[in-house]
């Protein structure tokens, strides 16, 4: 593999423009995902994130060891638009979850993986912004509802509480280090997350959400 910077270019093509660095602790190159984004990988590899009333799955090929993190948040509907019967707006409820999980597990699908191998870990929900209301609770009762109804294996969950999430996955080895961060100074989690919300909460709806 190329490398730039000493920085190896991502196994799993599409990847370019997430975040990479060498970790100095656990001595492998580790990628960093923001809401919206995510990453797999088939190297010895970290994936981490921080969470607030988002959702990370973590998933992966138990026997190959290639898998990857998603960060995600369902947007609000307008009451307005759902009073109006339109069917799209309906959609964009669930929109972003479903996308999320679904080219997380067809990357991973697409590079080896075999479905009835996949393992899932689930992490985040917590209520970090009252003004966001119920969110986080939306967002776990999604998350294992589309598992369920999947037929996906969940092996470890954390979710709900009031308090941010800082996750490290290594897809390799299915391991997750996970700390509660219970002293929050800065707004910079709380931010970031207003801000994804207010970009997704009325985005138009492009294309069917295709479930598998």
């Amino acid at each position: 593999m190329n490398s730039n910077n000493g920085i190896s270019h991502p196994s799993v093509e599409g990847f370019d423009q997430i975040n990479r660095y060498w970790d100095k602790q656990n001595e492998i190159m580790a990628a960093k995902i923001l809401p919206g984004e995510y990453y797999v990988t088939r190297e010895n590899e970290l994936i981490t994130t921080v969470l607030g009333s988002c959702i990370s799955a973590c998933i992966r090929d138990k026997d190959l060891g290639i898998g990857g993190m998603n960060h995600f948040m369902l947007p609000e509907t307008n009451a307005d638009k759902l009073k109006q019967g339109n069917e799209a707006v309906v959609g964009n409820a669930n929109r972003y979850g479903n996308y999320a999980m679904e080219h997380l597990i067809n990357t991973i699908l697409s590079n080896g993986g075999k479905r009835k191998n996949l393992e899932v870990k689930v992490f985040g929900g917590g209520k970090i912004i009252p003004t966001l209301t119920d969110v986080g609770i939306k967002n776990i009762e999604f998350v294992l509802s589309y598992i369920d109804a999947e037929g996906l294996k969940l092996i470890s969950q954390d979710l709900g509480d009031i308090y941010p999430r800082k996750v490290v996955y290594f897809p390799g080895t299915g391991k997750v280090q996970m700390k509660k961060i219970r002293d929050l100074h800065n707004e910079t989690i709380a931010q970031r997350e207003r801000q994804y919300f207010n970009a997704i909460k009325n985005a138009p709806v492009e294309g069917d959400v295709e479930l598998f």
